[in-house]
């Protein structure tokens, strides 16, 4: 349903889903699996990782209310799972062990990695709850409107383009940073990743359960 009978926009689309829908809480954990790993498997981790980003918003776009329905998932219940496994990737990184300098980087291998890229890197640190339910009111909003499905779609591959440039070049930051510039990197962003894990478990039960207050 279309709200206030106003005309979505094009810019409209693209702000709200890119204010949920980026890879830079994602960075941080992307960077930590690509080290040691050839160029060309970074880059195909950089590609399954935005591959499924684009797939959680189609999915969202094309299905999004019903399968949650069809599931009895509520979008709370999904933010609160979201948000658990925000937290327990952002604890990882505050746990993780520095790598000495005096010693070679902890090589990881793309057969270990590749399924990290899917889960937690695009989902939910790329495209999460938030992605996922905001879609979903976007095309509730847009309905029959084709012209708006059409810049709906193309608000999502734009993003899907800025998700895929982001997490490339991101990858240089391996060789400028080196081994501190990486743990203190690393630190930090699970410091925050937490932080936004928390923050979606205390939205879902806030939502969840109004009576109680919580923000």
């Amino acid at each position: 349903m279309q709200l206030s009978g106003q005309s979505l926009t094009f810019q409209h689309f693209l702000i709200g889903i890119f204010a949920v829908a980026n890879n830079f809480p994602a960075l941080g954990a992307f960077l930590q699996i690509c080290i040691g790993l050839e160029r060309k498997d970074q880059l195909r981790l950089c590609k399954i990782a935005t591959f499924s980003s684009l797939v959680v918003m189609l999915v969202a776009l094309v299905l999004g209310r019903g399968l949650l329905d069809f599931f009895g998932i509520s979008i709370e219940a999904f933010r609160i799972a979201g948000g658990l496994l925000l937290g327990v990737s952002g604890m990882n990184m505050l746990n993780s062990k520095p790598d000495d300098e005096d010693q070679p980087a902890k090589a990881n291998t793309y057969s270990k990695v590749i399924s990290l890229a899917v889960i937690p890197i695009a989902i939910p640190l790329t495209t999460g709850a938030g992605t996922f339910s905001t879609i979903i009111i976007f095309a509730d909003e847009v309905g029959y409107n084709w012209l708006e499905f059409g810049l709906l779609v193309a608000a999502i591959l734009v993003i899907t383009a800025a998700i895929y440039f982001i997490f490339k070049y991101s990858m240089k930051l391996l060789d400028v940073l080196g081994h501190t510039g990486m743990n203190v990197l690393i630190k930090v962003v699970g410091l925050f990743t937490l932080a936004l894990g928390t923050q979606f478990i205390l939205m879902g039960i806030s939502a969840a359960f109004p009576a109680l207050g919580i923000k």
